[in-house]
């Protein structure tokens, strides 16, 4: 009785993780795994971007030009990595999916390779790691992007500047987080967060309501997000 209450248990938490993927279209690659010295060291990253193309999913490295839609809302993608995984006398790595904030959809089985030179290693516990991509079983549900997109076509595009108060009635302060700064303003209270990109003066960006890019144009700062299909454009003062 416990193993089928267990295996019960399994097949929801694994029917939960499917579908939950297959909510995205893309996959944001780093530019570098955490186990390189330098970008596509034993050519990795580009055996990581095929592997997941095979499955079927949209895949962009962080430096790479994507989509103006991904670039306003990094949530729109899953987050892929490779990770090292300790292990004696083996080279070991599993492959994990996470959502913006860092909530795990789905971890590889782990891979392991006992070649001594490591591009050979590596690029063989990666291969085994991805085997567990047959089971995933991703086929990416594309019917509210259909309809946003037939929306788009009917309307001409507007663009909207709104002067909130609630974030351009005062300066905003910057403080550092880990990859980016929370900005809050006099109550305290934090306003937005927003992380670095490949692109100086430019930062994905995560409020209460909305997700969107916080960017530099001249002398001023900007946050643009969508609103009902409606590119919103608001004015920040922020302080560094």
């Amino acid at each position: 009785m416990k193993k089928i209450t267990m295996l019960l248990l399994l097949l929801v938490v694994t029917t939960g993780f499917s579908q939950g993927i297959n909510d995205y279209q893309y996959v944001l690659l780093p530019n570098k795994f955490g186990f390189q010295k330098s970008e596509n060291q034993y050519n990795i990253s580009t055996l990581a971007k095929m592997m997941l193309e095979k499955y079927g999913f949209e895949v962009y490295f962080e430096n790479s030009k994507k989509p103006d839609e991904l670039t306003l809302d990094h949530c729109k993608a899953i987050h892929a990595n490779v990770e090292k995984v300790p292990g004696f006398l083996s080279t070991n790595v599993v492959i994990t999916l996470k959502d913006c904030r860092g909530n795990v959809l789905f971890t590889s089985q782990e891979g392991k390779s006992k070649e001594k030179e490591y591009r050979v290693a590596y690029n063989e516990a990666f291969r085994e790691a991805a085997r567990s991509f047959d089971g995933l079983n991703y086929k990416y549900n594309n019917q509210k992007e259909a309809t946003a997109k037939l929306t788009q076509e009917v309307s001409s595009p507007e663009i909207s500047v709104a002067q909130s108060a609630a974030r351009t009635g005062g300066t905003l302060s910057a403080q550092p987080i880990p990859n980016g700064y929370q900005l809050v303003d006099n109550t305290p209270k934090v306003v937005l967060r927003i992380y670095k990109t490949s692109k100086p003066d430019s930062y994905t960006a995560i409020s209460d309501k909305n997700n969107g890019l916080v960017f530099k144009k001249g002398e001023e700062w900007f946050f643009e997000y969508y609103d009902a299909d409606k590119l919103i454009s608001e004015k920040l003062d922020i302080k560094f």
